[in-house]
């Protein structure tokens, strides 16, 4: 059996915050041009690409947060603290200590009775989402997200264009998240390939990995080095895959 590393890493020099502020500007800079553009994303015939992109941020913009939470953002704590945090209340309002513990437990736990982010009742999509979105939803989150709406509507943006640019890339963001990070690398039967983390990792193209969530598909990969950055994790699919091939072609040679 693999021994995984520890569950922090030293961080790569400054490219983490690099990578980690240049997600959190395009995620900040696309939305606030889709509010207030006079005409540009509302009126224009890729309205839709625009709500996509704007989803697909999202997402990132999660994972810089999940990134903070394994220390791999800046090697001093508390950067990976005010990113992690800044991140996770863009987001979706969400506590980043709150977060930290869960995904700890997740990491130490996956796939049994302590993971918060399993299922063992279902392996069912949404009733597993749902289950998901009980135990991390909260009613602080819920205030904070109706008061930025609010704020956003005060401020004169109009309802319409919040719900279309902000609240619905929210929710296909977090859709996102949980199929290709949780349900798709979790989900029962078990195959040898996912021991000893209970992960599957994706089998496609780096660029589908990217566009579909920013390389955490490579879930396996994720769980036995969770020092590793998401914008690394190709490196070690690569590296799994190179030493699958090598001992095939070793077997074979036998």
């Amino acid at each position: 059996m693999e021994t995984p590393v520890p569950y922090r890493a030293a961080p790569l020099g400054p490219w983490g915050v690099l990578v980690a502020l240049v997600i959190v500007g395009a995620w900040g800079g696309h939305l606030a041009w889709m509010l207030t553009s006079p005409g540009g994303a509302w009126d224009a015939p890729l309205t839709w690409l625009h709500v996509v992109l704007q989803a697909w941020l999202c997402t990132g913009l999660f994972i810089t947060g999940h990134d903070a939470m394994h220390g791999t953002v800046a090697r001093p704590a508390w950067v990976n603290e005010v990113v992690g945090t800044i991140a996770c209340f863009l987001f979706a309002g969400l506590s980043y200590r709150r977060l930290v513990l869960n995904h700890r437990a997740h990491h130490e736990h996956p796939t049994e009775e302590l993971d918060p982010d399993f299922s063992t009742r279902t392996q069912s999509f949404w009733p597993w989402l749902g289950t998901f979105m009980v135990r991390y939803t909260t009613l602080p989150q819920l205030g904070v997200m109706a008061a930025k709406f609010n704020i956003l509507v005060y401020l004169g943006v109009s309802q319409p264009r919040v719900l279309l640019f902000w609240v619905l890339p929210a929710v296909l963001g977090t859709l996102q998240l949980f199929y290709f990070g949780t349900y798709l690398p979790h989900r029962r039967p078990d195959t040898p390939d996912m021991a000893p983390h209970h992960a599957r990792t994706l089998p496609r193209n780096h660029l589908w990995a990217m566009l579909s969530c920013f390389f955490f598909g490579y879930h396996w990969e994720h769980h036995q080095s969770p020092g590793t950055p998401w914008w690394r994790l190709w490196r070690l699919k690569d590296a799994r895959t190179g030493q699958a091939a090598r001992a095939v072609s070793a077997r074979d040679a036998m």
